[in-house]
């Protein structure tokens, strides 16, 4: 199993740490913005070296991959100082703050030869696992929309509602139901959106993807009021609901194969989630750094940067600032 470092004691590495500790990872050092923070968090986690100096972290001899939760308008300058000191890295969505920065991260971890990937938990979800493999065997045939929203009326860091930290609730919150819509319809052709701008920060907003034939996605995301937490994806041939939280939850039900099935009563779908929820995706990563991998196909370079591009457009859309 690959060793690990941590990068950031916010409240995001205290549920991933839990979980790749249950996953029985190993954890040998962590860095925080201060070395009472850094020490507090060892502490509490069991991990047996802190520091507040980052170089000295990734020139640990015992760390290989790190794990980058700081605000997102830091991520490409520490995922580039950890892939210049050869580590495998895995950042907290979303990886970057333009799809240009994304497309740099991807092009320097394939020059040093390293594993990058964005920290799409969502995607490693068992209950989306058995979805996207049921809607690729053509169970709903040809998806024709998808609708899904996340909004609520709190920010769960305050560096999401502050410029200069790169907030934007889209990036935070709007990244799910993006990449939801990218899963099953892929890159849209067209975009069209509205939202809610303050001091250059976006607070909430809506959007219509729409692609070559019909196919179309509707989202919304929010920091400021509650918005339907649940998902749906429609095809020709029926449609699967997935219940709130949608990018983080258990249970769907599937509205296909039958008059009954469809109409009356739809096959649930369960899968209760274990720990926070990362524990799929970390060890997926564990084992994707110990095959050889250099990306892993389920949120490889080309999807993440393609969500990253749409988010961009969509922002462009709302706020004259990200033009």
């Amino acid at each position: 199993m690959p060793r690990w470092g941590i990068v950031g004691t916010g409240d995001i590495s205290d549920r991933l740490v839990a979980d790749l500790l249950a996953v029985d990872g190993e954890i040998t050092a962590v860095w925080g913005r201060t070395a009472d923070r850094a020490s507090d968090f060892a502490s509490r986690h069991g991990i047996p070296s802190a520091t507040a100096d980052r170089a000295e972290l990734f020139s640990r001899d015992d760390v290989d991959v790190v794990y980058i939760a700081t605000p997102a308008h830091t991520h490409t300058e520490i995922t580039l100082e950890a892939l210049d000191a050869g580590k495998h890295v895995l950042v907290e969505k979303p990886i970057a703050t333009s799809a240009s920065d994304a497309e740099l991260l991807f092009a320097r971890a394939a020059e040093a030869d390293r594993f990058l990937m964005e920290a799409m938990w969502m995607r490693f979800n068992p209950l989306h696992v058995e979805l996207i493999d049921r809607i690729a065997g053509g169970e709903l045939g040809a998806i024709r929309s998808v609708r899904a929203s996340f909004g609520t009326p709190f920010f769960p860091r305050p560096g999401k509602s502050r410029p200069e930290d790169g907030g934007s609730i889209l990036r935070d919150r709007g990244i799910y139901p993006v990449t939801l819509a990218h899963w099953f319809l892929g890159t849209p052709e067209g975009v069209h959106a509205r939202g809610v701008v303050s001091d250059a920060v976006d607070l909430s907003g809506h959007a219509t993807l729409e692609h070559s034939g019909g196919p179309f996605a509707q989202l919304a995301w929010s920091g400021v009021e509650f918005l339907d937490l649940s998902a749906a994806i429609s095809g020709e041939r029926g449609w699967i609901t997935l219940d709130p939280m949608f990018w983080a939850g258990s249970d769907a039900h599937v509205h296909a194969g039958s008059a009954e099935r469809i109409f009356r009563a739809p096959e649930q779908v369960r899968h209760p989630r274990v720990g926070n929820g990362y524990g799929p995706m970390l060890e997926a990563v564990s084992a994707a750094i110990e095959s050889g991998q250099r990306e892993h196909p389920w949120h490889d370079a080309k999807t993440t940067i393609a969500v990253t591009r749409t988010l961009d457009r969509i922002l462009a859309e709302i706020s004259p600032a990200s033009r």
